[in-house]
This record gives structure tokens, sequence and C-alpha cells, in this order.
């Protein structure tokens, strides 16, 4: 929808006293459209006001704030020419910039004015501001010639008129010439005569006959007056010789002559041609033509044939200067005797002037997230020749994501068209394209560069969806594991990453403990040393953010696989290897080939081949009696065992992985070759004895089984005199006929016997086949109400106690090996 506003008013303005006064009129018409205001003041000053003189308030009169003039820069704006007036921004008034000069600015066409553009721009604003220049009378009235040369007959019939040449005054109006005036004399007297165009023909009109013989010649001055205030006036002096008898004057066949002509003529072409007759004969009958009343600028351009009559150009014609030219053709004899006739001549236009485009307002970097419809340039386009010639058509290239737009005439509006992506394309080149509709047509081009300025709207790509990597471990700390990688398509600050590792914990330590990642280069370093059969594996984190505002991030996982080494030796689980003692297995005379004796239990904790172990026998005291499994470590024997075979024989099995280099260990075994135990016992008797009184562990296994021990039966002691105590005083209470109150001491509660044992007395027994490692504990979970005393319950329950340790030690391998 458009919106239209017009006003009007007026003020008066006075001048200091050598200047008239002048009102100053101001209209303004409105019109509101699309994202343009338009408005159009117009005002009236006089000519050669001095610089700096008042214009109008633009600001008031277009109801403008002085803050919008400057937030939006505003500006005059003048096409081609030059600028008379400029803006003062911070009083929101027009002054003039420059002497104006009516004359040179509209020659004699009136009402003068000149106009120009207020832009100002976010949102864009158009005033169209004309300014009318008032005439001031600066210019006095000229002649064409300062002398005129007169010849008249003396036989000239009285009423004769000789037109005279006609002043030039370069003002207008009540400032152009409003009288002329004739010296006094008795023969010829001035005349004025009014034409239909306004202007005023000059003629004297012999008033008496002239006699040679009293007055051969007259010396005359015309004067012209203006009617400007004050009076200026020129002369022409004006000489006349009274000839002899000349009674003919030339007569025009035309009193006026129309030509038509384009522009752009040669120099030197005829227009058109005057012809004038005269009824004398011979030399009074010779008739010459030349230019009269003449501008400056007319006969800078035409010239006339003095015996032709022929008008032809001395330079070409520009319609869009001067669109028409009058001559005016004065035939005379050669006695003085003359006619006159007027020429009009009409410049018909001609396509010679290619459209103009000037700039108004550019941005030539424009933000990638700019909306829609984001005015990018406004442009003038105008073309100063007429009709078709002058009718101008504006396009730019169609592979832009632009577009051009008109809401004023003249006025065109690229805007954006698409959203923008810089990381698709970085700049556009808008071609724009101007014609005209003449025959043929004018073209005119310009081309705008258009950058497209970066946001940080790209977060940071990985160059893999995850990154996977091997260490073997044992590796050197600092060592670089792997390099993530990431690209950001935005550009500059945008654009540069820097890499982060996630908070994320790894079996309860933080990341940054175990790696480290160089900030620019992506590079990821270990810290330590890894093991494999401590963690197998990494999973963590990596973050890649950009340097925009705000930041954007992009997080990829990293898994770091550790490669075992072959850095761990089999162990071996059975038979168990402590402090130099041996396994003793039984083997019977009567087992047959194949008999199972015993089977090495060995892991290693590397994995894959590392792990594979494998058995083989390095020593034996019969090599021929037993065989090992390769791959399961079972010990059978080969042969039928024998009485010639010794009771006592010694194993040696080494077990080996499969990496390399291989790693192994070393188990010893010791085998009973008999049929009862005490056959078993004579043999290892010596070596028990030697093995249990030199074996550390089992001293200080002993000797806190006897630390325990005591500490058990003091505390049994203690309990049971508390209990005796307690007795006897409740009985002292009971003799005494007070009520029996039951006490249950502290800590202890009734939960029942769930043992062979009273429950006051339970306790866990802990054995091995290795009676040093066995291990006793004792507990008093609680107890009844009425605490039992039973001595021969007490030994009994201590023999027993006994017995079942000599058991176990006669059952531990080392007595069994013995």
């Amino acid at each position: 929808m458009v919106y239209v506003r017009s006003c009007a008013a007026s003020r008066h303005r006075r001048m200091s006293k050598t200047q008239l006064k002048w009102q100053t009129v101001f209209f303004i018409f409105c019109v509101y459209g699309m994202d343009f205001g338009f408005c159009q003041a117009r005002y009236s000053i006089p000519e050669e006001a001095p610089e700096g003189s008042f214009v109008g308030n633009i600001a008031n009169d277009l109801g403008i704030e002085i803050s919008r003039l400057i937030s939006g820069k505003a500006r005059v704006v003048t096409k081609g020419g030059r600028q008379y007036v400029e803006l003062s921004r911070d009083k929101g008034i027009l002054v003039v910039k420059e002497r104006i000069d009516r004359e040179e600015l509209c020659k004699q066409t009136t009402p003068c004015s000149f106009s120009f553009d207020l832009i100002m721009e976010n949102p864009i604003e158009l005033h169209r501001v004309t300014v009318e220049v008032q005439d001031i009378n600066d210019n006095a009235p000229k002649f064409p010639k300062g002398t005129v040369s007169l010849q008249i007959s003396e036989n000239t019939e009285t009423g004769t008129r000789f037109p005279l040449y006609r002043a030039v005054d370069l003002d207008v109006g009540v400032n152009g010439i409003e009288k002329y005036s004739l010296s006094r004399t008795d023969y010829l007297k001035l005349e004025i005569n009014d034409e239909s165009d306004g202007t005023k023909h000059v003629e004297m009109v012999l008033h008496r006959e002239l006699d040679r013989e009293e007055q051969n010649e007259l010396n005359l001055v015309l004067t012209a007056y203006d009617g400007g205030s004050p009076k200026k006036s020129g002369t022409m002096q004006i000489h006349v010789s009274v000839l002899d008898a000349n009674d003919n004057k030339p007569v025009c066949q035309q009193s006026v002559y129309k030509a038509e002509v384009k522009e752009n003529l040669a120099a030197g072409t005829v227009v058109t041609a005057v012809s004038a007759t005269d009824a004398d004969e011979g030399i009074n009958g010779l008739v010459s033509y030349a230019i009269a009343q003449a501008s400056e600028e007319v006969g800078n351009i035409f010239q006339i044939h003095s015996s032709t009559g022929h008008i032809s150009t001395l330079r070409g014609l520009d319609f869009e200067t001067e669109k028409n030219y009058q001559i005016n053709v004065k035939a005379m004899d050669k006695w003085g005797l003359a006619d006159t006739c007027k020429v009009v001549v009409n410049v018909i236009d001609e396509n010679d002037n290619a459209p103009s485009i000037q700039l108004m307002s550019f941005s030539n970097i424009i933000a990638e997230n700019s909306p829609v419809g984001t005015t990018v340039a406004v442009i003038n386009v105008e073309d100063v020749d007429s009709g078709q010639n002058g009718l101008v058509q504006c396009k730019i290239n169609e592979n832009v994501p632009f577009k051009i737009e008109s809401s004023l005439s003249d006025y065109y509006v690229i805007i954006t068209d698409e959203t923008l992506d810089r990381e698709n394309i970085a700049e556009y080149n808008i071609a724009i394209l101007v014609s005209d509709q003449g025959s043929p047509a004018r073209y005119s081009n310009k081309t705008l560069n258009v950058k497209i300025s970066d946001v940080n709207d790209n977060p940071p790509v990985f160059s893999s969806e995850e990154y996977k990597t091997t260490v073997i471990e044992n590796n050197s700390p600092g060592v670089a594991v792997l390099t993530v990688k990431a690209s950001d398509a935005d550009w500059g600050p945008n654009a540069r990453l820097s890499y982060f590792l996630g908070n994320n914990n790894i079996q309860g330590n933080p990341v940054s403990s175990l790696f480290s990642v160089n900030a620019e280069s992506g590079v990821i370093h270990a810290l330590k040393a890894y093991d494999y059969e401590q963690m197998k594996s990494f999973s963590f984190n990596v973050t890649a953010r950009d340097g925009g505002s705000p930041p954007l991030s992009s997080e990829v996982t990293v898994t770091i696989n550790v490669q075992d080494q072959n850095d761990n030796a089999p162990q071996v689980l059975y038979p168990v290897q402590t402090g130099g003692s041996v396994v003793a297995e039984i083997v019977p005379r009567s087992a047959d080939v194949g008999y199972l004796v015993t089977k090495v239990v060995a892991v290693d904790v590397d994995s894959g081949q590392n792990a594979w172990l494998s058995y083989k026998l390095q020593k034996a005291t019969d090599r021929a009696l037993f065989e090992v499994g390769a791959q399961n470590g079972e010990i059978r024997t080969v042969r039928q065992v024998t009485d010639k075979d010794a009771v006592k024989q010694k194993l040696t099995v080494v077990v080996e992985d499969n990496g390399q280099p291989s790693r192994s260990a070393v188990v010893n075994i010791n085998v009973a070759v008999a049929d009862t135990f005490p056959e078993v016992l004579s043999e290892f008797t010596d070596f028990t004895q030697h093995k249990q009184y030199n074996d550390d562990l089992t001293f200080y296994l002993v000797l806190a089984l006897a630390a325990v021990s005591f500490l058990f039966i003091t505390t049994v002691v203690v309990i049971i005199s508390v209990k005796i105590y307690r007795w006897r005083q409740s009985r002292i209470f009971y003799q005494s006929n007070l009520p029996v109150i039951p006490y249950y001491p502290p800590g202890y509660t009734d939960t029942g016997v769930t043992g062979t044992l009273p429950h006051m007395y339970n306790y866990h027994a802990c054995m091995t086949t290795d009676s040093r490692k066995s291990d006793c504990k004792y507990s008093t979970l609680g107890g009844q109400n009425v605490l039992v005393m039973d001595r021969s319950f007490t030994e009994t329950m201590q023999r027993a106690m006994r017995e079942k340790e000599f058991q176990q030690d006669l059952e531990s391998p080392e007595v069994v090996r013995k």
C-alpha cells in the first residue's frame, strides 16, 4: 500500500538593505512505499546569494529529527553539473554552497530552478528538493553592436520604418528590458511594438522628410532601460547618412521561417534559406542578409550567407542543451532600406546519449546471515535524451542471489533474493546493464563487487567419525600415539581450531593423567607407560573448538588399544612352590602305564600366543618312567613301575610360553614310588624334619598360633571369673529375699547352638594341604543366661584339638613326601 502526504508552507525572510525582499516558498509531496520514503520540497532564493546564505530548514519542513539526519548520513546528491546547495546536518538546514547565476543556469528560461536529492540510509529515504532561483537585476541591457550606420534616401517617405537592433538583457521579468528611448531629433522618432512571443520590435519612424542639402547626416543614441531597481541601461550609437533617392526597400517573402534539424549535424550544414526582393533596379535592388539582434549563443552557432540568405551551422547542435533557436534575419539594400523576418529552428532529438548509472549507496561487504531483502545498493539511472530515447530499462545478471527492484522513477534498489552462504561462494560480481529504447539502443553497464563476510555457522568436522589406533605396552612416556584432525568450513578466526581432551575418567583416573593433546596440531601423546595386563584399551573423547563467537565445537571418540608384549613369565599354580619346599606325589608300584601322577597347572597373564603354554620334562631321576603332556601338563607313567625303581623320584618340568622371545618357569616335583605310608615316611623323615625347622614361614605361623591360643585361654579364664563373681552376687540377692533379676553380660546373646560344640566355644578352622598354612580362629558368639563350667568337657575339647592338628601335620605334602 502507498501512502501520500502533502503539505505547503511559506516563510518571509529579509535580506540586507542592499538586497530585495523575497518570499521563500516550499512545497512538500511525500510518498511512502516498499522500503523507501520519498518527499519533494520546493524552495525559492534569489540569485547571487552569498555563500552560506540560508535556503530552508529541511529538518523542520520535512519533520526529520537532527539525529536522524546524522545517523542516516544525510547528504545532498546532484546529478551532474555543479552543487549549489549543501546540507548542514547538525542544524538541519540548507545553505548556499557556491555562487548561483540564474543567467548561467537557465539563460532566458523562466521560472528558473535546479533540483537535487537528499538521501538518507538505514532505512533508505529519498527527498527531492527543487530550488527556484529568483532573478535580480544584475545585468544591464546590451546591444549587439555599439554603433550602427544607416543610409536613408532623402526622398524616403515619412512614416518609413527603420528596424533597429534590439537590446538583450540576460535578466528576466521586471528586470528585463522595459523601454527604449532615442535622443531628440526632428526627423526620426522611436516606436516600440510588442510581438506575439513577448519580445519588443524596435523601429525608427521617419517623422519628417530629410533634406540632404540641409543636413546630410544624423548622430543619434538609442538607450534601452530595464525595469529593475535601480534601473540599468545600455546604449547604441546610430549614425544616419542621408542619401539620394532609393524609394523601395527589400521585402521578405515570409515573415517567419521554420526549420527542423537533427542534433549533432556536421558544422557547415545548411539549415534553411531566407529570401527577400527589392523592387528597385540596379544597385538599389541588391539585397544583402545579416543576422540581426542575435544573442551571443545564436551568433556562435549559426551564420548566414550575405548574398544567398542560406543559414548554416558553425558547430553541432545539442538537443539536451537547447531544443529550439530563434534567429532574426535582416534583409536590406545597399542604401539602408531593410525588412526583417524570423527563423525558428527546432532541434530534433537523437539517441546520442547512453544511460548514466550513478551509485547512490553501496555496501560492498554483507554478512552471510543477512536476511533476504537486505539492501545492497541504491542506484540512480537516467538518460538525458527525450521520448523513447530517454526511457531506460535496468537489469542485473541472473546467476547471482540478488534482484533489482524499482519503486521510484529513475531509482533502483539491489537487494538479496536468497540466503547467502560464504562457504559456497565468498564474493559476487553484480553486473548492472542499463539500456534505453532508442533506435539503435544505447547501453551502459557497471559491475559491483560484493564480498560475503563470514559468520561462525559451521562446527568443526573431524576427518573420521572415530579414531582407533594401537600402542605397544611398556611404551616410552611422551610418545605420539595418534593425530586427530578436524576442519572448519568457516574463515579466519571462525576456522581457527583448538583441541581439548574430554573430562571422562578411565578406571577412576582422569584422561588428562594418561594422555595429552596438542591444542594446535591435535597430536595425542602418551603421558605414561601402559600395561596390557592392567588396561587393554582406552576410550575417551577429543573436542575440537573453533575461535568464533560464540564458539562451535564437535567431539570424536578416540579408542587406543594396548598391544600385548611378552613381558610376563608363566606362573605355576600347582604344585605350589614355597620356600624351596616341594610337593610330594605318591605312585603305587602297581600303577599301570599312563597312570596320572599329577598335573602341572600354570597360567600366563599375557594374551594371545604370548599366553600359549607348553610343558616339557627337563630333568628326571628316571626319564624312562615319566612323561609330561606338552599341552595339558599332565605327568603320567610311560611304563610299568617295577620293584627296582627308586622310591624317591625328582622331576623338573619347564613351562614355556609362545612369545618372541619366550619366557619360562620351572617347577620341581618329588614323586614317591611306594605302596605303604610308613615306607614314604621313612624315606622322607629327615627331609621333613629339616624342612620343618628351617622353614621361616612355618615358624612364624606356629608362633602366631601360640599367641592366639594364649589370648584365647586368657579370655576364657576372665570370662569364667566374671561369671562366677556375678553368680555369687546373684546368690546373695536371692538369700536376701530380694527380687531376682537375671543378668546378661553385655554383648552376649543367645543365638542357639549351630555346631557340635556349645555355642560359646564356636570356632572356625581353616586348613590347607600344608600344615604351615593352617590357621584356627576362635570366636565366642554368645552365651546362655547361665554359665556352664565343666572341667571334663574343657579337657576333652583341648585333647581333640591337639589330635586334629597332629592329623593335619601328617596329611601335609611335606610329611607325605617324607
